[in-house]
Parts: C-alpha cells; sequence; structure tokens
C-alpha cells in the first residue's frame, strides 16, 4: 500500500508518519515535580505523598515503614513504586525494618498487578544514584514495573512512546482492590 505523505504543519520533515502526542511526558522532561536539592525539605514529592488522600496521592498500599505508590510516569501500566517514608538515599542506609517491609510490599505489589492485570513477569529494582538513572536520587524507591508477553511493541521502541490503556486513577483503584493483606 502506497500513499502520497499527509500535509502535517509544524512536525519537520514531510514524511508518511503519523504523530501521536504525548505533551504530559514534558512535565517529566523538564523537570516538574523534581527536588531542588538533596533534602527532605528541598521539594521531594516522595515525602510530600504521604500528606496526600491515597487518591490525589495515587498510593495503593501504605505500611508503617513504606507505601506503595503508581509511578506518575510510568513504563507500563501498572507501574508501581515502593518507597521508605524516611528520606534516605541509599539502601545500605535503610533500618531492618524498611528493608524487611520494602520486600514484602513488594511482593504483594507482584501478587496484587498478577490478579488484577494478569501480569506476566515483573522487572524489579532501583537505581541508586543520579548517575545510575535515578530520577530523584535523594529518596530511595524501588520500581514494580509489570511486564507482558509482547509487551515490547513498536510504540516504545520506534515511537519513543508509551501506551497505558487506563488512567493513574483507574489503576491505583483496581490495584488497592485487590492488595493481599499479607
Amino acid at each position: 500500500m502506497t500513499s502520497e505523505p499527509e500535509q502535517q504543519w509544524g512536525v519537520g520533515i514531510q514524511d508518511a508518519f503519523q504523530r501521536l502526542w504525548t505533551p504530559h511526558r514534558m512535565a517529566y522532561i523538564q523537570g516538574e515535580n523534581k527536588p531542588t536539592g538533596p533534602g527532605a525539605d528541598d521539594g521531594c514529592p516522595f515525602c510530600s505523598i504521604p500528606a496526600k488522600s491515597d487518591e490525589d496521592g495515587l498510593v495503593v498500599k501504605r505500611g508503617e515503614q513504606v507505601y506503595a505508590v503508581l509511578n506518575l510516569y510510568p513504563y507500563n501500566g501498572g507501574h508501581l513504586m515502593v518507597v521508605p517514608y524516611r528520606h534516605v538515599a541509599d539502601y545500605t542506609d535503610l533500618t531492618e525494618p524498611e528493608t524487611t517491609e520494602l520486600a514484602a510490599l513488594t511482593k504483594q505489589a507482584m501478587t496484587a498487578l498478577r490478579t488484577a492485570s494478569g501480569a506476566h513477569g515483573f522487572n524489579i529494582g532501583m537505581n541508586q544514584g543520579t548517575v545510575a538513572g535515578a530520577g530523584i536520587a535523594a529518596h530511595l524507591h524501588q520500581h514494580i514495573v509489570p511486564r507482558w508477553g509482547g509487551d515490547t511493541n513498536f510504540m516504545p521502541v520506534v515511537g519513543h512512546t508509551r501506551v497505558l490503556p487506563q488512567l493513574l486513577a483507574d489503576t491505583r483503584k483496581m490495584l488497592a482492590e485487590v492488595w493481599p493483606t499479607a
């Protein structure tokens, strides 16, 4: 099938590609909501989220030491983070209770994501330090990214765009409803 390139104003060189715009990503690219410094009082979003309602903060589960929250800029639908309440940057600085609960909520997150969305697998990890890719290096957070067979499609590979089939508020509600009790 051949067709003439469609006239598209403002997209640079004319070609046959359609554009899927994701203007909400500019907030992340431009560093919106990023801390101004390393301290807890320097605008750390992970320190301010616990003061919000679960719905407003996208919190799925609150523990005593850590909480689980949806990533505002997810790699995949259901992308969660487990975050200590305490403003701490390095994994080795966690207390034993924080380490234990971080592991427990990670396991519970996997169970909830399997139940709610049938996730086939997971990418789990944390980036320690800016040079390792941490977007907010001053406050440790562990990512739980659900994966499905065939989810590496052309959109993220070619289009550099993630397609999320559900609003974050709806994902938060769905996961909170199936979160395991232990």
